[in-house]
């Protein structure tokens, strides 16, 4: 084999080897999971400006979304802009605010982080396929309060890994897998 041809399988083994890759990355990313960074205070104390996590697209596929779930959706009114928060009302619910509380179905919301108070009351009744999410800094986010509920179909995925920083820096930092938080009241769903 003379150097020509050694080059020319060497850059042609190369070439095939970065276009397999790069068709498991789009696979990958399209279809399965997605980076995002946190931005802003909105999650605190769970999450940390700046930390960086992984959002997982299957399990909305096969399950709905649940009560407690982190997620990851497009913002309403906006274009290529997405916003974490986490699911408190579900299909069928009736989420009512009252001077920071919250209630779901007549239920009050067991939260096991302290989440900042905030003014006022709110009632909304969610239909079919509308889910209600609030950050869990609720003095500090823009959520369901401001914009109302949103759709399912607007939902990316499940917030399933924070994977940067990889050590702790405070009290939330560090790799962790996301789990969900159970508020003590039961998942009421349209045809559940």
């Amino acid at each position: 084999m003379s150097v020509r041809e050694v080059i020319v399988n060497a850059i042609k083994e190369i070439v095939q080897t970065a276009l397999i890759s790069l068709g498991i990355f789009f696979f990958v990313y399209i279809f399965l999971v997605q980076p995002h960074r946190i931005k802003g205070d909105s999650m605190m104390p769970n999450f940390e400006n700046g930390e960086l996590l992984l959002t997982e697209k299957v399990s909305y596929y096969l399950y709905k979304p649940s009560r407690g779930d982190v997620v990851v959706f497009k913002a309403p009114g906006t274009r290529n802009v997405d916003f974490i928060k986490r699911i408190i009302g579900l299909p069928g619910d009736i989420v009512h605010l009252e001077d920071g509380t919250v209630f779901i179905n007549d239920q009050k919301l067991q939260e096991s982080y302290e989440t900042q108070k905030t003014q006022g009351s709110l009632s909304v009744s969610l239909s079919q396929n509308q889910y209600f999410v609030l950050g869990d800094n609720r003095g500090s986010s823009s959520d369901s309060r401001s914009f109302g509920p949103i759709d399912q179909k607007t939902i990316k995925g499940k917030a399933w890994l924070v994977y940067w920083p990889i050590f702790k820096s405070s009290n939330s930092g560090g790799l962790r897998l996301i789990p969900r938080i159970d508020y003590g009241v039961p998942d009421t769903f349209y045809d559940r």
